[in-house]
């Protein structure tokens, strides 16, 4: 049984996304927070698998309450799924600070329980707006020259990893990326373990934003998908 937190500043939309949610047999909800202090003090209590971070209405930021969530002094770190507006450019902020995952606001009922299954099992859910923010950003950063890119933590991995931390930026499951690599999944999990490890990414999203930024991944080369 997965375990949900909602938060979000939209009473109605808590009712709705509970009602919605509960209807799953997987599916429980833990709670319900109206705010993003509020969602990182329940999270550290519950414990949910996810929190459903809604940015509207929470009353602070959403990329420093997705840092507090991802980074909990108690180690708990829940997969935070944002639901947001049409603005792609904030939520690329939220996920290197550890989101696992984004989908819009008019995203389909099925869509949402979707996701949050696919966030609760580790893996990555994108929407192709967000896949075109990250690229016009890297982009952009390289054509100003900020930041140095960390290719030095690219240079850790093996040939083998490279090829599965590409196949993850491309928004592969363990499953696709086993069949496409002719591994066991079994085999696919301890690389991409040992990739998070060597990058230190917090989560598949971030080593998507390593594989872009580092130039592994090419932004012609790949678009994510949900």
């Amino acid at each position: 049984m997965t375990s949900v937190l909602i938060a979000t500043g939209q009473s109605l939309q808590r009712v709705g996304l509970r009602m919605l949610l509960e209807s799953q047999s997987d599916l429980t909800v833990a709670g319900e927070a109206a705010h993003g202090p509020e969602a990182v003090r329940l999270s550290a209590l519950l414990r949910p698998d996810v929190v459903l971070l809604d940015d509207r209405g929470t009353g602070t930021d959403t990329v420093e309450t997705v840092r507090r969530l991802a980074h909990a002094p108690d180690g708990h770190a829940p997969h935070v799924l944002l639901l947001t507006s049409g603005d792609d450019t904030y939520p690329y902020g939220a996920l290197r600070a550890g989101a696992a995952g984004h989908l819009p606001h008019d995203a389909t009922a099925d869509e949402l329980v979707a996701a949050v299954r696919v966030v609760a099992a580790g893996d990555v859910v994108v929407s192709p707006g967000l896949a075109r923010a990250l690229i016009d950003v890297v982009r952009t950063r390289r054509a100003l020259d900020e930041s140095p890119l960390p290719g030095n933590r690219l240079d850790t991995l093996t040939d083998r990893e490279r090829d599965v931390l590409t196949a993850v930026a491309s928004g592969d499951s363990n499953a696709e990326i086993a069949d496409r690599l002719s591994i066991a999944p079994t085999t696919v999990k301890s690389h991409v373990s040992n990739i998070l490890t060597k990058i230190g990414a917090r989560g598949r999203v971030q080593a998507v934003v390593f594989a872009y930024e580092s130039g592994l991944v090419r932004p012609t080369q790949h678009v994510l998908h949900a």
